[in-house]
């Protein structure tokens, strides 16, 4: 089956096939979508809203998704790919966010990825991951991308980028978000 996902990057198409092998995933890219929603399942939302229109009669998806940390009140949040400003910039963002939380003793944080799908009769679904953990005080790990060298799911020792693929889309917000996408595709 195939599906539309409004994405330009190239590290969540990877990991959104890896999840849904099952699924000819294809990139639609999203770029120049004004995402103005106050929260990621709008934003989601805004996004496969416009690749549907070029798509009718296909299933069309759109996630948008970031860390909140609790000392920050939630922040980064929607912001989290421009957290440090335009244009976006890992390093910057995740220099931006350990020295927002120079020290700061309580660290939790979580993913949060919002998945909005519209199958091919116009019906729009959605679905939300979360996973919880806390930020590291200094980057670990050459896997994932983002902030994945900072955060730390609880129950593990690791962050994000020193687990294997398969370990993190096991227990990631995107792979708890795409396991209710898979249902939703296969009703």
């Amino acid at each position: 089956m195939r599906l539309y996902v409004a994405t330009h990057n190239r590290h969540k198409l990877r990991e959104i096939s890896q999840i849904l092998p099952e699924f000819d995933v294809i990139a639609d890219d999203s770029e120049g979508i004004e995402e103005t929603a106050s929260d990621f399942i709008g934003n989601a939302f805004i996004k496969v809203r416009a690749i549907a229109a070029k798509h009718p009669g296909s299933w069309c998806m759109a996630d948008d998704s970031g860390l909140e940390v609790k000392a920050l009140g939630g922040a980064p949040g929607v912001r989290s790919a421009r957290y440090a400003g335009e244009p976006s910039s890992t390093p910057r963002n995740n220099a931006l966010l350990l020295r927002n939380l120079e020290g700061v003793e309580d660290r939790a944080a979580n993913f949060t990825c919002a998945v909005a799908l519209v199958d091919p009769n116009g019906v729009e679904h959605s679905a939300v991951g979360k996973c919880f953990g806390r930020i590291a005080t200094a980057p670990s790990g050459a896997e994932g991308f983002g902030y994945d060298p900072l955060f730390v799911p609880d129950g593990y020792g690791k962050s994000f980028a020193e687990l294997s693929a398969d370990e993190k889309n096991a227990i990631s917000h995107r792979g708890r978000a795409l396991a209710e996408v898979r249902r939703i595709l296969m009703v």
